[in-house]
């Protein structure tokens, strides 16, 4: 049987040690936060604080203050157009009390998408 040479085996267990060790590393680097979870954030969305929300999370409440966000795709039948909504909704009604969320970096154009492709599905 044929024997690899010292350096050759001490190199290969090397880059298995080093990839071992990145896959920890990305382990545990924290996971992106999804559309429900930045919604429901309340140092991000806070869609909650003004929204009623259809759903099975405790957190999910029935308030009065702003919309419903049910049948989002009947009422947004663009997704630019919500999006643009969640950017800066006093473009579309000057006296909103609605955050301008992209406008105020609040939430940035990833986390916007992300909360619009949850709230365009319910």
């Amino acid at each position: 049987m044929y024997q690899f040479p010292t350096s050759i085996r001490a190199a290969g267990a090397c880059l298995i040690l080093m990839a071992g060790f990145a896959q920890a590393v990305r382990a545990d680097e924290p996971k992106a936060p999804t559309g429900q979870e930045l919604a429901f954030d309340n140092r991000k969305g806070n869609c909650l604080a003004c929204h009623a929300m259809p759903g099975e999370s405790k957190a999910v409440t029935s308030t009065n203050i702003a919309p419903p966000l049910i049948s989002m795709k009947e009422r947004f039948p663009e997704r630019a157009k919500l999006y643009a909504q969640v950017w800066d909704a006093s473009k579309a009604n000057a006296d909103t009390l609605m955050p301008p969320f992209g406008k105020h970096k609040i939430l940035s154009d990833d986390e916007i998408n992300k909360v619009v492709d949850y709230i365009y599905g319910l």
